[in-house]
């Protein structure tokens, strides 16, 4: 006979279970479409408590069903109980990625936000037209259009059929014109990144235009396909490139290239120098031993908008510790090793005068107070 709660006996009810997210099969999927079908939408989503699907919808056999409500109430099958609403997201990383996993296609509702580079060579656009925007029917907007659903930067479930098509293109190039700053008239809904690309091509036109050039030729010979995404763009980290993510790949990849790090490690080591980082002097093999021996990280020095084409030369690299690598790359514009290691240095200095500053006060209430 089973005990009570009460008497010290774990309960095996199912809502007492630890609910494992994701842990659905395609059987309990199924099983959730004949029940919206036989209730009906409206129906099956006020029994279970959630609303219409905002981002991604789930497609079988020519029907379209809210993904994150299909999903959630899969678990009931499962698991005993169906996940509330807030207990999981809607998305890619939740109910989107676990009906793929279980062989279902499930497509977005509504386009991804523009990224840096897209809007980097709209904003391009719209300065080669004198700050206006332009029409979709231009054949320029035809031709970015295409460009972008090129771009190797959002995944093909994410997009749906009027991904960056002309319409949306032109009304880029509105959000982006309409904020510049000499417009009077009443600005688009644009987004914080409009403003802020904008700003780079107002500071730095000629840079950023080659950036742009950059961005077009890579994605048309098709060197910029085939860099994979950077695990500091992945997992969001703060990494600044002003000059958009795709330009980043191939900078990191080249930082990365094993073949390049040791001939810059062994000119260094012929000239006699030290694997020491160039900005604070960190030295692996003095601090780890045998275990930091011959390690040291590479950085790029070049800017992205510079380092385009041509093969990358020794003088390009600079040897750097992982700490200040990161710094460097944290925000924009990038210092180079020899400008970071002075704002150490200048850091230092002014430490250490805060220190002698708080000293001598001190010492001189020391010499005040009478002897005991």
């Amino acid at each position: 006979m089973r005990l009570s709660d009460a008497e010290g006996v774990v309960s095996t009810r199912p809502y007492d279970l630890p609910m494992r997210r994701g842990a659905i099969t395609r059987k309990s999927v199924l099983k959730v479409l004949a029940e919206h079908d036989e209730l009906g939408r409206e129906a099956f989503l006020t029994k279970y408590g959630f609303g219409e699907a905002r981002s991604y919808v789930l497609v079988h056999e020519g029907q379209e069903y809210d993904s994150k409500a299909v999903a959630g109430v899969a678990h009931k099958w499962d698991q005993g109980r169906a996940l509330t609403p807030d207990e999981f997201s809607g998305g890619k990383d939740h109910a989107a990625a676990w009906l793929k996993r279980v062989g279902f296609e499930v497509k977005a509702i509504k386009n991804p936000d523009w990224a840096r580079d897209e809007i980097i060579l709209a904003c391009h656009l719209v300065m080669q037209n004198g700050w206006k925007g332009l029409d979709a029917e231009d054949g320029r907007v035809v031709e970015l259009s295409a460009l972008l659903q090129l771009l190797p930067i959002h995944a093909e479930a994410d997009r749906n059929e009027k991904f960056r098509n002309s319409n949306g293109v032109a009304r880029k190039t509105f959000d982006i014109a309409t904020r510049h700053p000499e417009y009077r008239g009443k600005p688009t809904n644009g987004g914080v990144l409009d403003v802020a690309v904008l700003h780079e091509f107002l500071a730095r036109p000629q840079e950023m235009t080659e950036a742009a050039r950059l961005i077009r030729q890579g994605i048309t010979t098709g060197e910029l396909q085939s860099f994979a995404p950077t695990e500091d763009e992945e997992f969001g980290d703060d990494y600044s490139a002003p000059e958009g993510r795709l330009l980043m790949r191939r900078h990191r990849a080249r930082e990365r290239n094993k073949s390049l790090r040791k001939k810059k490690i062994a000119s260094v080591l012929q000239r006699g120098g030290q694997l020491a980082c160039e900005a604070c002097g960190f030295d692996f093999e003095k601090i780890y031993g045998d275990r930091g021996a011959g390690y040291i990280e590479c950085h790029h020095v070049l800017p992205l908008h510079v380092a385009g084409e041509g093969r990358t030369k020794l003088s390009d690299l600079a040897l750097i510790c992982a700490n200040c690598h990161r710094m460097i790359h944290r925000r924009a514009p990038w210092p180079t090793p020899a400008e970071l290691r002075a704002s150490i240095e200048q850091k230092h200095a002014d430490d250490r005068r805060a220190a002698a500053a708080l000293t001598r006060p001190r010492r001189a209430a020391d010499e005040q107070m009478p002897n005991p």
